[in-house]
């Protein structure tokens, strides 16, 4: 949202009170509490008159601290809020003539006291970050609207990149973008997200958290080319800066404020095959599907039923179409005995002719207007009303439908929608400020869910494919990218809002291989094959026609199957990531300033990511097979093609449809497990130890978890003397290879 006309002029109807100066303080708890008046204070006249923003800081966790602004601290201002930790930490305030310092951990907030020039700037461990400073930190009153907004902007450095605020399909780098916090079913090919998270990083090595699950509304080197720019209504802002000294360390910090992912079920990340959406589909096509992937010798793990597995018009009615599904529970027993995995989709919605809809209206369970009438919709069911998850009984009530599912046999699901939520004329059982609630509502939808999971499978086997998500939602895993079409440039935007996602903390993601609109032509199909297989999770899925891969080509087979494979072998190197994703926050794929934030020809790279610390991946969007992509300094070794290719360079290649840039970066050591038919098995046993590229001094360490997430196996290496040495505890039957050709010696602790 902008306020200005230019550098200089406001616009008409914008009446600003910015903080001018410093006034006083007060320390209260733990607490800076200061006093900024919006206007020079000369004598005691100018006291009169005059409106004064009140900025208090405190901290929830080191490194993190918490600014709340508040013009009129008595207007109502009611939740949700992003849910945070407190651990309480030490902190430190220091008084100087010239400002006051707040320190939580290595972070320092340092107001200067000069009159007449209101600085507001943060530190890491003396190393400038940025600063709210003249004309930055505002209340906004619109004259012609009567509203009132609350304004902040940080200095942008030269050379600085701004990453996040959601999966977001527009430019990588935020930079110059508008924009607005607003969850939103839009497909990907728009700047309409289904993923809001009103949190950027900074690959100066800091993030920003503002504290309002509603509109907030970003100006990114936009309105002011040298600021970042947050806005939202009301007369109050709280945000979060938090620094984490590197872009990946402000992750790690982040995720530990806002809740780190759980940790997915090892058959997760296996291949999930969907029916698609309107296809048609009852036991005969289902199971002919999966003894088609059979008899072409596919792994397949996770089969899954989209919206029509229930009769039309009743979405949601958990109920099995009886004339398509006359005996689910025998179905499903007969799957799980092919070693399957089982998901069903729903979404929070109860269409009026679902028999759950009087039993959910007569019990106050849905979304209720002013005047005590349910809220309702054609758009998507007829006469839908909207599950209250406020409601503590609602969401009891909903995951009892589930459990019955459960018990049936049903293993997961697919937590759809979420973003059709109303906000004009709503009252919540709760009574939450309804524009917040619109976008903090799938939130609250799939923590029902997956505590209904962990609850009835355990800790480690609950996992959801969750599409809308607000901040904090990365405890939940997985999240797709919604609803993307069948084209190289579409899967170009799903990559881009992955990465983007990755920026703002979720670990665990995914995306509909192929393209979920109009039927991909054979090559884009399996082009879409080897990037999905190289994704954290991997699914088949469409909207009007099957996926599976012999309606392309039988070239599509051999792809599938192949890279699939090549999945299953990787779990040991994946499964290990995704401990450290539950532990630290850190995503599996990610964007390749996060790992290499030193590396300026990186920061805006958004057609390759590495998966992990060790592996890079340049998915290829062009039917010719070409593909361009730079690769950092270092000797890596092409995984697909057996060969050494030298860093520091952009590089233009050709490839087939069996191979794609896959490189192991210098000084790692990579794990290839022994079964390429399953994810979930003994990570340990046979394991392959490939050593890539070791220059002199290098070192790596590496551990091996077993499916439950316990360390099974560690690993140590490090070049002496041109030589590799290699330290393994635990594990059997292990094999050490040099992909370089390296000479390398092993030694067991």
């Amino acid at each position: 949202m902008k306020f200005t006309k230019g550098y200089w002029l406001l616009r008409d109807e914008m009446v600003p009170a910015y903080a001018v100066e410093y006034g006083s303080h007060q320390v209260r708890d733990g607490r800076l509490i200061l006093y900024l008046p919006c206007g020079r204070i000369q004598d005691r006249g100018n006291t009169l008159n005059l409106p004064m923003l009140t900025v208090t800081l405190s901290s929830p966790m080191e490194g993190v601290i918490h600014v709340s602004a508040v013009h009129h601290a008595g207007a109502v201002y009611k939740g949700p809020f992003v849910q945070v930790r407190d651990e309480k930490p030490q902190v430190s305030i220091e008084e100087t003539p010239e400002q006051i310092r707040y320190r939580s951990g290595s972070l320092t907030a340092a107001i200067d006291k000069a009159p007449g020039a209101y600085r507001l700037a943060f530190y890491e461990e003396g190393r400038f970050l940025t600063e709210s400073s003249f004309r930055n930190l505002a209340r906004m009153y619109n004259r012609d609207t009567g509203k009132s907004y609350m304004l902040e902007q940080l200095f942008l450095d030269v050379g600085e990149h701004i990453y996040g605020l959601g999966e977001r399909f527009t430019p990588f780098v935020r930079n110059g973008q508008t924009v607005d916090m607003w969850n939103e079913d839009g497909g990907t090919s728009s700047e309409i997200a289904y993923k809001n998270i009103p949190f950027c990083l900074s690959d100066k090595g800091y993030g920003v958290l503002v504290d309002n699950q509603g509109d907030v509304s970003w100006e990114i080197a936009s309105e002011k080319v040298e600021r970042l720019q947050f806005s939202a209504e009301g007369e109050r802002l709280d945000y979060y800066f938090i620094s984490g000294r590197t872009p990946m360390g402000t992750l790690e910090t982040y995720t530990a404020l806002t809740g780190r992912p759980a940790l997915p079920p090892a058959w997760s990340f296996g291949l999930w095959l969907s029916t698609s959406f309107t296809t048609d589909y009852r036991e005969a096509i289902t199971s002919s599907m999966i003894q088609g992937m059979t008899d072409r010798g596919i792994p397949l793990h996770v089969f899954h039923f989209d919206c029509f597995w229930m009769d039309a018009f009743e979405w949601c009615n958990f109920r099995w179409d009886p004339e398509a599904f006359p005996d689910p529970r025998g179905m499903l027993a007969r799957y799980h005995e092919k070693g399957l995995k089982i998901c069903v989709w729903i979404n929070p919605y109860i269409g009026q002719k679902s028999p759950l809809f009087e039993e959910a209206a007569r019990n106050s369970y849905l979304l209720k207007r002013a005047d005590g009438s349910v809220w309702q919709s054609d758009l998507w069911q007829a006469g839908m009303g909207v599950v209250d998850f406020t409601n503590p009984e609602a969401a009891r009530w909903y995951q009892e439908k589930l459990k019955t599912l459960l018990d049936m046999g049903v293993d997961c699901f697919k937590t759809d929608f979420g973003e059709r939520i109303p906000v004009r004329d709503i009252v919540y059982f709760d009574g939450s400020d309804p524009v917040k609630m619109h976008n903090h509502y799938p939130f609250l939808y799939n923590q029902t869910v997956f505590d209904l999971l962990v609850r009835e499978r355990g800790e480690g086997e609950a996992v959801v494919f969750a599409r809308s998500a607000a901040a904090g939602s990365q405890q939940f895993p997985v999240h797709w990218g919604g609803d993307c079409s069948a084209t190289y440039a579409s899967m170009a935007e799903t990559l881009r809002g992955g990465l983007s996602l990755a920026a703002s903390g979720f670990a665990f993601w995914s995306h509909d291989i192929g393209g979920f609109e109009n039927t991909a032509p054979a090559h884009v199909y399996k082009r879409w094959c080897q990037f999905g297989l190289l994704s954290s999770h991997s699914r088949l899925h469409g909207s009007g026609s099957y996926r599976v891969p012999w309606l392309f080509d039988e070239e599509a087979c051999e792809v599938l199957k192949e890279f699939t494979e090549l999945k299953c072998r990787l779990m040991p190197y994946l499964y290990g990531l995704a401990v450290q994703a539950h532990q630290t926050g850190r995503p599996l794929l990610r964007p390749m300033f996060l790992e290499f934030p030193d590396d300026p020809a990186c920061s805006g790279l958004d057609l390759q990511y590495m998966l992990g610390p060790s592996l890079l991946v340049a998915p290829i969007f062009q039917e010719s097979g070409e593909v361009r992509y730079f690769l950092p300094e270092g000797r890596w070794y092409q995984l697909l093609t057996d060969t050494l290719a030298e860093g520091g360079s952009w590089k233009k290649e050709v490839h087939d449809f069996h191979t794609l840039p896959l490189l192991l970066r210098p000084g790692s050591i990579l794990p290839l497990g022994a079964c390429s038919q399953r994810p979930d098995y003994d990570y340990a046993e046979g394991v392959t130890l490939l050593l890539s590229w070791f220059n002199e001094g290098d070192s790596a360490e590496l551990e091996i978890p077993d499916t439950s997430g316990v360390c099974r196996m560690r690993v140590q290496a490090c070049c002496m003397g041109g030589v590799i040495q290699v330290q393994v505890q635990g594990g059997s039957h292990y094999t050490v290879k040099s992909a370089a050709g390296q000479e390398f010696h092993v030694s067991e602790v």
